[in-house]
């Protein structure tokens, strides 16, 4: 869609924009019925707990020293951690100036605080600016004419920018009422300057054309910002030109299946950002740009429901953390479009301060998105079985009497987005506790996104359930990938059986099968069965698990006790001789996890061979 065509679809300019996030004529009452509300009180009382603790607290430093030290050292959190912080109290004080406008220190605090951050350097983080200095000074707020301090060096829009633009767009159109007008032009002079003059002129950045989270998150908030703010028709309408392009690239990620092999946590975090436009621009032209019609969408929004093993579990293939928590304005707004959207225990929600990203536009649709006769309707995840064939995942959850059992196993490739070397990877789960895990995802450094990703023990195949052959890993790049997959579902079984054999370059094998056959009952059961066939006998073959809790070795047998089951694993001690390693990992918050592998290496070496393990549950 042109320009030309969305500025004929653009509806009532004069709309007040506050109208865009709430359909309410009296926003100050709809407000003070949240106030009161016992259905949100929960939500409230966390953010007003959360607002009395920062205002005892000054505004962390955001010193020359923190800024560079990604670049000398590679590391991120330590800079991260205040930069997301000053994104924590705008976030919160704006809300509680919503929700308690008699109070002046909220207000007070609230300006304050989109001071600070508009005097900031850069609004990217360290790790995405590279070597291209900020530019400063002043500019016209058109994006006609252009303004001699803006010409040279291209300003960066990553991630974290692009949303601090579309925050500070919201906070504007919902508090603009009580901001001094000196701030409120300064908002204004900091989007036009920091975000869209560098993204009609100074592009095209790499996220345009992606097919990965980026591409929704950046493109989807300087979208949102300028339905906000933009009310000359031709600039909006050149700005949604370019957007409207790049979610296009954006969807093209997503297989016919709906699932992103990115998992389940940048589902949320860029599906997320383009519900939030989406939704914007679907009031903005009174429905006529609808994208909710497509049907694709429908189903990337039930990939939610398809990731949860129980409770908080996740499948968390790829750089996806174990453990995640609904955004329940998320699916609550996403239920009313598409019915079958499953609507968890409210139990399950994101806490206010769960996202340690402090993301405005989540935190906000929490309150603004929620429905009471939504939440009362969620329960426990049920029996599902999925497969998503595009992405080559299996996830069978399974519900009886003795509690919630999952399986899942996935194909795919080694040039996945966040891409772990994981083909023929699998997790067993039980009563809240994984007992074979996924790590997810590590810290995040300037290597581990560098040549050295692999070199980290979550990212490589040495921390996945997979074989090691004649001492050798799996392989990164799409060529290395699952093939010749086989999936059969039935209603007390499912069958998983694909050929792993490209995901290695070892030149002797010729086809490494492995088959998972998942029994459904009262105790449920997962038979293993690996067949090797090689043009000469192999020199070492090791079947390796991966496993948080530390295992248990006595005679022959092997078990990992959980708390109210254990996890056995039978095998034939004459063909298979077991071993337990602790490694340890740092995971995505920076904190050093103890993991078990559980090593069986083969006794009897030939062309062709092959290694059958039962896994069975016993109660404790």
């Amino acid at each position: 869609m042109n320009r030309n065509e969305i500025k004929l679809l653009l509806d009532n300019p004069s709309l007040d924009a506050s109208l865009l996030l709430l359909h309410e004529e009296d926003q100050q009452a709809w407000w003070s019925m949240v106030r009161q509300s016992e259905s949100y009180r929960p939500m409230v009382d966390e953010v007003r707990e959360e607002a009395e603790k920062l205002l005892r607290q000054q505004d962390p430093e955001r010193s020359f020293t923190l800024f560079r030290i990604f670049a000398e050292s590679g590391t991120r959190l330590e800079y991260e951690r205040v930069y997301f912080e000053m994104r924590k109290r705008l976030n919160t004080f704006a809300i509680m100036t919503l929700l308690e406008p008699e109070r002046s220190d909220y207000l007070q605090a609230l300006e304050e605080t989109i001071w600070s951050i508009c005097n900031e350097y850069t609004w990217c983080l360290p790790a995405h600016v590279g070597n291209t200095p900020e530019t400063t000074g002043e500019s016209s707020y058109s994006l006609q004419v252009p303004s001699a301090d803006l010409q040279g060096n291209a300003h960066i829009i990553d991630l974290f920018s692009a949303e601090t633009g579309f925050a500070l767009s919201e906070v504007l159109r919902l508090t603009e009422h009580k901001l001094p007008r000196l701030l409120r032009n300064r908002i204004i002079h900091e989007l036009y300057r920091r975000i869209f003059w560098p993204y009609i002129h100074q592009g095209p950045f790499h996220w345009e054309k992606a097919t990965h989270n980026w591409a929704a998150v950046c493109a989807g908030s300087i979208g949102a910002a300028a339905l906000h703010l933009m009310k000359n028709e031709e600039d909006l309408a050149a700005i949604l030109e370019k957007v409207l392009g790049t979610m296009n690239c954006y969807l093209k990620g997503f297989e016919e299946d709906g699932a992103t092999t990115e998992g389940y946590g940048y589902w949320y975090y860029g599906f997320g950002f383009f519900v939030f436009f989406a939704d914007l621009l679907k009031k903005r032209t009174a429905g006529s740009i609808n994208l909710f019609s497509d049907e694709k969408i429908h189903r990337i929004a039930l990939f939610q429901q398809k990731c949860f093993m129980s409770g908080t579990a996740v499948v968390n293939f790829s750089d996806s953390t174990p453990e995640a928590r609904i955004h329940m304005g998320l699916t609550h707004y996403l239920n009313r479009i598409y019915p079958d959207v499953v609507i968890p225990d409210f139990s399950l929600r994101t806490s206010y301060t769960e996202d340690h990203c402090n993301r405005w536009a989540t935190a906000l649709r929490n309150i603004l998105w929620f429905r009471e006769e939504k939440a009362i309707t969620g329960g426990p995840w049920d029996t599902a079985s999925y497969y998503l064939k595009d992405a080559q995942w299996l996830v069978s959850r399974y519900v009886n009497e003795n509690g919630t059992y999952c399986f899942a196993a996935k194909g795919g490739h080694n040039n996945e987005p966040h891409n772990h070397n994981d083909v023929g990877q699998f997790i067993v789960h039980s009563q809240g506790q994984t007992f074979l895990a996924d790590l997810g995802c590590g810290m995040y450094t300037k290597e581990y996104f560098g040549p050295e990703r692999y070199t980290y023990l979550c990212n490589s195949s040495r921390g996945h359930s997979v074989p090691i052959l004649n001492g050798r890993l799996q392989q990164p790049g799409s060529d290395h990938r699952a093939t010749d997959l086989q999936v059969t579902t039935e209603a007390n079984m499912e069958k998983m059986q694909l050929d792993l054999s490209g995901a290695y370059d070892e030149p002797q094998l010729r086809h490494l099968v492995r088959s998972f056959t998942w029994t459904k009952k009262e105790l449920p059961q997962l038979l293993l069965l690996d067949t090797f066939d090689f043009t000469e006998a192999p020199t070492e073959i090791v079947e390796r698990f991966i496993t948080m809790i530390e295992p248990t070795f006595s005679g022959d047998d092997l078990y990992i006790a959980g708390a109210e089951q254990r996890l056995h694993i039978r095998f034939d001690s004459a063909l298979l001789q077991p071993h337990i390693e602790k490694l340890e990992y740092t995971d995505h918050f920076g904190a050093v996890k103890v993991v078990y592998a559980i090593d069986f290496k083969l006794l009897q070496l030939e062309q062709q061979c092959s290694a059958q393990f039962i896994f069975e549950f016993k109660t404790v």
